[in-house]
């Protein structure tokens, strides 16, 4: 299974969480990393070259922080020039593809429940990204969140970054 992790970091090298997800996963058979800020500086998004690359893998998954309950701009600015004609809702280039989400939150877990902070779960708060999903006939992966990375030590990211790439290359972690 080819997979392709599309990592959307505005400023990846300072980031401790995503950076070490994406550097542990980069050495990994048949797995391609595909880095939106650094290809895209300009913010304007090749649809063709994104859908050939959609094309080329049995597997998406979307790599972000997560930034006032969604994905960062340049992701959004994807979903809504990447995925048209054959790649959107009235086609099926990417049916029967998986989709997963890697993101990671500042709060803890506690706080994305109905009575913390946030007032609702992670997989409510997700839920525009699995509905697009479904729209695409594709069969949306269980997400895989870190919470509370202020708080995350050198031992449990490491340990985090294993069960990343054990997520990343497994043969299917769908819902």
């Amino acid at each position: 299974m080819k997979t392709l992790v599309i990592v959307t970091h505005p400023n990846i090298e300072q980031s401790r969480i995503n950076k070490t997800w994406m550097e542990a996963i980069q050495n990994q058979d048949n797995v391609t990393i595909h880095q939106l800020y650094a290809t895209y500086p300009d913010q304007k998004i090749d649809a063709a070259k994104e859908q050939e690359l959609l094309s080329a893998h049995d597997r998406i998954i979307l790599q972000f922080p997560f930034q006032w309950y969604s994905t960062p701009a340049l992701l959004k600015e994807w979903f809504d020039v990447v995925l048209l004609g054959d790649f959107g809702i009235r086609g099926d280039k990417l049916r029967g593809k998986q989709l997963g989400v890697a993101t990671s939150t500042f709060g803890p877990a506690e706080s994305y429940q109905p009575t913390g902070y946030n007032r609702y779960t992670m997989e409510e708060l997700l839920k525009p990204i699995e509905a697009t999903n479904n729209i695409l006939g594709m069969s949306f992966m269980t997400p895989f969140i870190l919470h509370g990375v202020s708080n995350v030590t050198d031992e449990q990211l490491a340990q985090n970054a294993a069960e990343y790439v054990k997520y990343v290359t497994k043969k299917s972690v769908t819902v």
